[in-house]
């Protein structure tokens, strides 16, 4: 019988060839005698029948297994025949046949390649041995025996008298899988294939520089192939028997170039219980790929509709650009509906500009919050239109999982470093719908800097050091975030996947962050120094010699206090404080529903926000108010002054009391002057000619009119000065009296407190005083953690700090009448500093002067509700001759106070002015108070 088999090999056209095989597979063993045989494919490019072919009257060296060693000259004689045969056509005659293997027919019989016949090559170069025979040599024998007798003499092939070259060959994978890996990853190996086992997967002999031969098993790094039945009867998958044929037939015992990559590990993200391990010692094996000199089998294998991407291979090929390659030949494939592809969706051609929803797709911002280790808030350049985007394909540690705390606020860190305030490029990729709990969400890649730097890849992998983090003792690097697994077919993900699994892929390869699988304990709470006055005051002293303090801005208030205020972080130490910016007065914003805000309050507060939260900024202090916030003054970029720039928008107006203080009051008053001038928010309806006819008779025509008003000192308050006054013989002192015996009578018995009932600040409330008594009384700050408020009692102006078991609603009845206590001031004078060793003094002498006795005072100023005093003792002889007789000069004569010069009314009282001057120097004289070691008084 005759007959031919193509075994022509072109790699990018459909070809049949002869080729070898390995006796340790189901299709033969590979030796110098023996091949391979494939017919033409079938009408419908069926992979051919095989059949194998073991020359006649000729035997070579048989190839080893994972059993037993190659005998002498096996795989130089297997070499001689591949290099001969592989790749081109041969015409056989079979002269036997042979029992069949696992219905593969076998032959015996001769064969012949461009008129060469192989066994007479085989012989004449030495890689093979006549097989002795019991019949009578014909002529062609007789040829056949010269031709070995000449390859002896000369010394040829197996008849080399020094032997072959040693060498180890090893046929099993490597016992050490990682350490071999680790010695030739990335390096070029030449290579032989030796087994196709699907299309994906090949078995191939590695010749490892150092003479040895390595043979492993491949997965073709960046595709999956359908597997190909691998017994008898065991069905193969769809366009699983395509595949292995496609590859076969390309590189079965071909010479390729191998690049290990890796090994298949787990790819559980980071923080899951079966977290991504490594892989076994002895591995099953290497994923790399496998280079043919027309190019990379895998893309062409894809290209044919034959294989497809693998997306978590992207962390291997991203950076060489294979994985780009890959996905452009797997959009060719499914645009041809090729094989895997027939059934699949015509992916969409291009991108369109909008989203589904019809929003702008490519935008640029300004990043003005940072909401976690994967979400942001930008504003778009040229309106005021506010996205909360997802960053693409990306998945930042929870805060709320104790394992990844530490790392999710390191993560939120890091892109408040970059990123906030900062111009940035954005691409909406795609809208993620509602889901059950979670809203509708854009989804985006966010780009920044002069090379449009895609942040989430940095965040996932870059090693740049953050910071050292004084809670853990670890400097931080990236590794901040993991890279989302989208389902096969999910096209709704970033156009930088590849990148950020490439990402991924190095910072697990280096430990970073989420893959150092560290234990990071859970992160301290910071310390807030501004929880009440008490914790506060210790830290003035050192704020104020520290001058300017670098901290960040962690959250903005919605205006609940007369100031803008800020929470500020202050890193270094772990601390937090409440920062009131001083001089100035903010609208008031709604707390809840059913409040109402202040006009131009919500937009104060939305621009102070965009502004400044979460920007790295320095405060200085002045002062502790009552409730513990520190008072002072906010800088970005080292001169923006915070105070300054919501005045100048109109979004804030100077309150002169506090500001003639301060040094830069003079920023503040020109910065409301140009507010006016533009009729800015809250200026919008200013005149200016009816401000100078309201103001003129207050503050150019002299003195107030004199107005007496008895009075007694209800309250001294000695953190921050001030005291509260109740009017006596008024209507409202009477009507308190029968109010205060009625509330008395309502709180015998047991009052409910309603279901549900929280104290809120700016409630009004009874609230039991430390003397057991109920009195009315104003909420300023609730604790629900502590289940205490600090409350003004609104008669007497004591403040305390009540538990809410203490607190019960005001009863409607007790409503009507105005609280009674006045908050006030010393007229002209202020006690020396707080931080003065006579500060004590002078509060005790005030009590002194002043505590349990009806008073007379005069009304010099008033302030908004802040009334201006200068306190007459009636008991005093010399008040009844001297009219400028007062408290306060007493207490200049004392030494314990000094001449407020910032009094912005004193000159408006000359005779007054010269009197308390006259108490000064008799201070001094008398070596009184603060002159005690000479005069010390400050120049004002």
């Amino acid at each position: 019988m005759s007959m031919k088999a193509i075994v022509k090999s072109d790699y990018l056209v459909r070809h049949y060839y002869v080729t070898v095989l390995d006796n340790m597979q189901p299709i033969g063993v590979i030796s110098g005698d023996s091949l391979v045989l494939r017919g033409r494919p079938g009408p419908q490019g069926q992979p051919p029948k095989e059949r194998v072919l073991h020359l006649a009257d000729v035997s070579a060296p048989r190839m080893g297994s994972s059993s037993r060693e190659d005998e002498l000259w096996a795989f130089e004689s297997r070499e001689f025949l591949r290099s001969l045969a592989v790749g081109k056509e041969i015409s056989f005659t079979s002269t036997h046949s042979l029992p069949p293997n696992e219905d593969v027919p076998r032959d015996l019989g001769s064969a012949e390649i461009g008129g060469l016949d192989l066994a007479s090559e085989i012989l004449k170069n030495g890689w093979g041995k006549i097989k002795e025979s019991k019949r009578d040599p014909t002529e062609e024998d007789l040829r056949k025996r010269e031709l070995e007798n000449e390859a002896k003499a000369a010394g040829l092939g197996v008849w080399n008298p020094h032997g072959p070259k040693a060498r180890t060959t090893h046929y099993t994978m490597p016992t050490d899988s990682q350490a071999f890996l680790s010695e030739y990853k990335g390096k070029p190996l030449d290579a032989i294939v030796e087994q196709v086992r699907d299309g994906s997967t090949l078995r191939v002999r590695l010749l490892l520089p150092e003479g040895d031969h390595q043979l492993v098993n491949i997965a073709l790094a960046g595709v999956r192939a359908a597997r190909a039945s691998t017994k008898q009867g065991e069905p193969s998958e769809p366009w699983g028997e395509e595949a292995k044929f496609f590859t076969e037939s390309r590189l079965l015992q071909r010479p390729v170039r191998v690049q290990l990559l890796s090994l298949p590990t787990s790819t559980t993200t980071p923080f899951q219980p079966n977290g991504s391990g490594s892989a076994p010692a002895t591995a099953s094996l290497f994923i790399g790929t496998v280079l043919h000199p027309a190019g990379n089998v895998a893309e062409f294998l894809v290209a044919a509709g034959l294989a497809r991407v693998v997306d978590w291979h992207a962390g291997m090929l991203a950076a060489g650009g294979g994985m780009e390659r890959l996905r452009s030949a797997e959009k060719n494939a499914k645009e041809k509906r090729l094989c895997l592809y027939a059934s699949a969706a015509q992916p969409s051609t291009s991108k369109s500009s909008t989203a589904a929803n019809g929003q702008t797709r490519s935008f640029e911002a300004t990043v003005i919050r940072i909401w976690s280790g994967d979400q942001i808030s930008v504003v778009e350049k040229g309106s005021s239109k506010e996205h909360r985007l997802q960053l693409s394909s990306t998945r930042g540690p929870k805060l709320s999982d104790p394992k990844q705390g530490f790392y999710a606020q390191e993560a939120r860190e890091f892109l408040r470093k970059k990123l906030i305030g900062k111009p940035v490029k954005c691409t909406i990729d795609f809208v993620r719908p509602k889901e059950g709990e979670y809203d509708e969400r854009e989804c985006a890649t966010v780009r920044f800097g002069n090379q449009n730097v895609n942040v989430a890849v940095q965040l996932i992998e870059k090693g740049e050091n953050i910071r050292y983090n004084i809670d853990t003792g670890l400097t931080v690097y990236q590794g901040l975030a993991s890279v989302v697994r989208h389902k096969r077919d999910d096209e709704d993900r970033s156009p930088d996947y590849d990148s950020l699994m490439a990402a991924e892929a190095a910072a697990a390869a280096e430990s970073r962050g989420i893959h150092s699988g560290k234990d990071v304990p859970p992160l301290k709470q910071s310390l807030n120094i501004s929880e009440s006055s008490t914790r506060a005051t210790p830290f003035l002293n050192g704020f104020k010699r520290l001058g300017r303090v670098p901290a960040v801005v962690e959250y903005v208030a919605a205006g609940s206090r007369f100031n803008r205020y800020e929470r500020l972080l202050l890193p270094k130490d772990n601390q937090t404080l409440t920062l009131v910016l001083g001089g100035i007065r903010a609208p008031r914003t709604a707390r809840n529903p059913s409040e109402k805000s202040e006009p131009f309050g919500p937009e104060a507060f939305e621009f102070a926000t965009k502004k400044y939260m979460q920007r790295d900024a320095e405060f200085e202090v002045e002062s502790v108010d009552k409730s513990g916030g520190f008072i002072g003054s906010l800088y970005l970029n080292k001169t923006e002054n915070a105070a300054v720039v919501l005045v100048k928008e109109g979004l804030a107006s100077v309150h002169s009391y506090s500001a003639d203080s301060l040094s830069w009051s003079k920023q503040l008053y020109d910065a409301e002057s140009e507010a006016k001038s533009a009729k800015r928010n809250l200026w919008q309806d200013y005149d200016e000619s009816a401000e100078k006819v309201a103001v003129a008779p207050e503050i150019e025509a002299g003195p107030m009119k004199s107005k007496y008003i008895d009075i007694i000192i209800s309250d001294v308050r000695t953190t921050n000065f001030g005291f509260s006054v109740q009017i006596l013989n008024t209507e409202g002192i009477a009507s308190l009296e029968k109010l205060m015996r009625d509330f008395s009578l309502h709180h015998q018995g047991a009052v409910a407190v309603p279901a549900g009932f929280t104290p809120k600040s700016g409630d009004l409330v009874s609230a039991k005083f430390s003397d057991g008594a109920w009195y009315r009384a104003k909420i300023r700050r609730a604790s629900p953690i502590k289940k205490e408020a600090e409350v003004t009692f609104i008669d007497y102006g004591n403040q305390d700090s009540v538990a809410f078991k203490d607190i019960r609603p005001l009863a409607p009845q007790f409503r009507s009448l105005p609280g009674q206590a006045r908050e006030a001031r010393l007229s002209f004078i202020k006690l020396v500093d707080p931080e003065s060793e006579y500060y004590a003094e002078a509060i005790d002498r005030f009590r002194q002067l002043c505590e349990g006795r009806k008073l007379v005072a005069n009304i010099d100023a008033q302030e908004g509700p802040l009334l201006h005093l200068r306190l007459i003792d009636p008991q005093n002889p010399q008040s009844a001759t001297d009219p400028y007789e007062c408290l306060n000069a007493e207490l200049l004569r004392d030494g314990v106070a000094t001449i407020d010069r910032k009094c912005n009314y004193l000159s408006a009282y000359p005779q007054l002015l010269r009197k308390l001057k006259d108490s000064v120097l008799e201070a001094k004289k008398d070596r009184a108070g603060m002159f005690e070691f000479g005069d010390v008084e400050e120049d004002d």
